[in-house]
């Protein structure tokens, strides 16, 4: 399913639209930008189209694009909440920022406020957990300034570009997230 609006200082969370999987198409036929994906192989339009009718109707995920609202809406990213096990409230979370002009700018960590929010106040999930690449220093810090705590490394968890990496994983729960 796709994701409310959430208005934040900067960014907007909003549902995906169809007329966006172009852009998604080009984010992902750039190995600068999926380097940090799970993604192998960059998707057809035609994937994208068919990815996009599954995930509208998804009991499990929840999705958003990320707009720049100074912008008038520009499409830079886009986030979401997957995997999400009802009866344990916990979820798993992701990001991504895929025009590279806006990397390093803290929108990341402005989505990833937003989504932690609603899916604590109004999901009602207890549990958020994620991973990022070791060496992907930037979702890391975004992720830590939203709550996130590490849990651990996955040693040699991902191949990728000939080599194996290394996996951060970390979560946020309810409690802390409200304490914080």
């Amino acid at each position: 399913m796709f994701g409310p609006i959430l208005d934040g200082e900067r960014v907007r969370l909003a549902p995906i639209t169809s007329d966006m999987l172009p852009v998604f198409s080009r984010w992902f036929a750039d190995t600068e930008v999926t380097r940090y994906l799970s993604l192998r192989y960059p998707p057809s339009v035609k994937l994208e189209e068919e990815w996009f009718e599954r995930t509208m109707r998804s009991e499990t995920d929840v999705l958003w694009a990320t707009l720049l609202r100074e912008e008038n809406d520009r499409l830079i990213g886009t986030t979401g909440i997957h995997g999400i096990d009802w009866p344990n409230r916990r979820a798993f979370t992701g990001n991504l920022i895929g025009e590279k002009s806006e990397w390093r700018k803290g929108y990341a960590s402005e989505v990833v406020r937003l989504r932690t929010r609603w899916a604590f106040e109004e999901m009602g999930l207890e549990k958020l957990a994620t991973k990022a690449f070791v060496e992907n220093v930037g979702s890391r810090r975004a992720l830590e300034k939203s709550g996130y705590r590490e849990v651990g490394i996955a040693r040699r968890d991902e191949w990728r570009h000939g080599k194996w990496h290394d996996m951060w994983l970390a979560e946020v729960l309810r409690d802390e997230w409200v304490a914080g």
